[in-house]
Formats: structure tokens, sequence, C-alpha cells
């Protein structure tokens, strides 16, 4: 069992970065696959990206692609979410997860953190 606590949010102006972060606590962290989703008010979370359980594979949503990177550092137990030219369409709360692979559906994990705050104004 993991168990997962997201920080780093906050608001920032477009074409800002921000660092999210997620720490883990159980002994099988490095076994999982993570993952980052995002919900907006109204809208349905959506998948935002996705990390192999040694880093080897990545994997990111088209609208997304090329300005986030999600990387893990085992050692400390902790996923990241490098968010680089942000927009106001990326305003959302974002929630890291884990589960055993790197998939886009939120039923494929099975842990989940509470969520942070990130706001983009224009």
């Amino acid at each position: 069992q993991v168990q997962l606590v997201e920080s780093g949010g906050g608001l920032v102006q477009a074409g800002d970065s921000l660092r999210l972060s997620c720490a883990a606590s159980g002994r099988t962290f490095s076994t999982y696959a993570m993952g980052w989703f995002r919900q907006a008010p109204g809208k349905e979370r959506e998948f935002v990206a996705a990390i192999l359980w040694n880093g080897a594979g990545t994997y990111y949503a088209d609208s997304v692609k090329g300005r986030f990177t999600i990387s893990r550092d085992n050692a400390k137990n902790t996923a990241y979410l490098q968010m680089d030219s942000l927009k106001p369409e990326d305003t959302a709360v974002y929630y890291c997860a884990a589960g055993p692979y790197a998939l886009r559906a939120t039923t494929d994990y099975n842990y989940w953190g509470q969520g942070t705050q990130v706001t983009v104004s224009s």
C-alpha cells in the first residue's frame, strides 16, 4: 500500500513554470508506476502524464506534451511534475496516483493523493 501527498501548487502567470511534488510512503513505492491527473471545475479528471517504476518510460497527454515533464526519484520516494510555459487552461487541481501500469485512465490507478491547486492567470 502507498500513501501519496502532493505539494507545490500555487498561483502563477501564463508562461511561468511550476514544479509539483508527490511524496510517497510505503516500502514498495519503487515498484509502482506513477501518474499525474488534473481536474478543472465542471470537468472530468483527465490524464496528464505517467512514468514507469524505473523511469524508463514516460507518457503525456497531447495537451501538455513538450511543456510538462514527469520524473521520479525512488531514493526519495518522490515523483515530480515540472510544468513549463503554463497556460490558463492548465488551471486545475492536480493529483498524483500510483498503480501497476503507466496507463491513462483513472481506473488504472489504485492510490491517490489529496490534490494541489494550480491556477494560471493570463
